[in-house]
């Protein structure tokens, strides 16, 4: 299936106004509530009652905050759009083990304050038996103590800094170091060991760029030189003349939002063609279909999915992307989160199924033991045949794609392959299954490259 790009100018008239800034996973300035520490001690305000079951054996009860409004809207009303569309097709499919999905869904507004209320409501009035909220990794941390304190169950799906050891926190997307991990190695075997790196100037492009360096060791290559950006900044032009200068053999770029969307169109006009790899452009906030050609030349997405991924299960008649796009025709872009939505209702269904309730505590143990789509149980994943739930630390082993932009921004798959979840099941030990925590981890406490 190929879709016509979206004129530039109509898009930035429809979607600019109301904040077309796509920011990556981890961001700084929002801590814990009531003075809670980002690891399950914050107090929630309602008495921390427990909600471990639902208040009627009828339905089963989803919650769903995602942003269709404000500052994220751009990036997460495709997680909204692609959450409805699994529950329509399975409440159309008979339901979850016979029980139809009834749905409490509300706009947080890209507001950290108004996730947190809209959290209480959905846990303590809504009583809902899963939930799935929040774009930015700010979001998170500010509902996480709400979450851990009440032991809702809880999937977070954007792609992230990686790290987050969680008892109730099923962390579904792609890390740091399974999205640079893919693209890294592969421009390193393409085009040479030195390296540029540039990032947002905040926890997500710092961590980002902690595990460029890690995963440079790892490829015998070499980081020549690493510049953090601020996030309101849009003029490039002394970045771009300091990467001339240091003629590097490949970038890696970790920006982010709408004002760093402007380095790919500067470094075009200025005539700096270095292949660039990334975890943010393209998959999230499909900069190849907003910027005019050649902005996007050469840069290498490493993701776990993109509209454009060729696999049958998303391209093919009947597909993942005819069925988004049937359901909202007029939606811009199906993108990398909204898959990860899309695919983890899915896995919430099968653990509903294995553990014969809806039953918090007997669910996460179910998905805890290793849930997988692509079998005769589950439908194939967008992204890949099959994907799997690492039951020990919440997170997925992603089928992985470096996906290349050319000169006229049409998409070509250079590589794919699954690519595990290796940092805390490998070097930090993170066993939900047999401890509980609230942890999240980063490279600097296992790495000598990221210090």
């Amino acid at each position: 299936m190929s879709r016509t790009p979206i004129d530039r100018r109509t898009f930035l008239t429809a979607a600019g106004a109301a904040g077309v800034s796509a920011f990556a996973g981890c961001s700084s300035g929002e801590g814990s509530e009531n003075g809670g520490n980002g690891n399950g001690s914050g107090n929630d305000g309602n008495g921390g009652t427990t909600t471990d079951t639902a208040s009627s054996d009828d339905v089963v009860k989803i919650g769903v905050l995602e942003d269709q409004s404000g500052n994220f809207a751009l990036v997460g009303d495709p997680k909204h759009k692609a959450t409805m569309l699994a529950i329509q097709e399975i409440n159309n499919a008979g339901g979850i083990d016979g029980k139809q999905i009834e749905v409490y869904d509300r706009d947080p507004q890209s507001d950290n304050q108004r996730y947190q209320e809209l959290t209480r409501e959905m846990i303590h009035e809504n009583e809902v038996d899963a939930l799935w909220a929040g774009y930015s990794s700010a979001t998170r941390e500010a509902i996480r103590p709400i979450i851990n304190r009440n032991e809702q169950l809880y999937f977070y799906t954007t792609q992230y800094e990686g790290g987050v050891c969680d008892g109730t926190t099923f962390a579904v997307g792609p890390t740091a170091r399974q999205q640079l991990g893919t693209v890294l190695p592969y421009l390193r075997e393409e085009y040479g060991p030195e390296i540029y790196t540039i990032a947002a100037d905040y926890n997500f492009g710092q961590l980002s760029a902690d595990w460029v360096k890690v995963l440079a060791g790892e490829n015998d290559a070499e980081v020549v030189g690493e510049e953090f950006i601020p996030l309101s900044e849009s003029s490039f032009g002394s970045t771009i003349n300091r990467i001339q200068e240091a003629d590097p053999d490949f970038v890696m770029s970790m920006l982010v939002g709408a004002n760093h969307t402007a380095f790919y169109e500067q470094k075009a006009s200025s005539g700096l063609d270095v292949p660039i790899g990334t975890s943010t452009a393209m998959a999230q906030g499909y900069e190849h279909r907003r910027l005019d050609p050649p902005a996007m030349a050469n840069i290498y997405a490493g993701v776990n999915y993109m509209e454009e991924v060729p696999t049958e299960s998303n391209m093919g008649d009947g597909g993942f992307v005819d069925r988004y796009f049937e359901m909202y025709p007029d939606a811009p872009y199906l993108n990398e989160e909204a898959e990860t939505n899309y695919s983890s209702v899915y896995m919430y269904k099968q653990a509903v199924e294995q553990a014969g309730t809806l039953e918090q505590p007997e669910v996460i143990e179910a998905l805890e033991s290793g849930i997988s789509l692509g079998t005769e149980r589950a439908p194939e994943a967008p992204e890949g045949e099959t994907i799997e739930l690492d039951g020990a630390t919440h997170h997925v082993d992603h089928h992985m794609w470096v996906m290349r932009a050319d000169d006229e921004h049409t998409l070509e798959a250079v590589q794919d392959r699954p690519v595990p979840e290796r940092f805390l099941s490998e070097t930090v030990g993170c066993d939900l299954r047999e401890t509980d925590e609230q942890t999240q981890y980063t490279p600097v406490d296992y790495f000598e490259e990221a210090e």
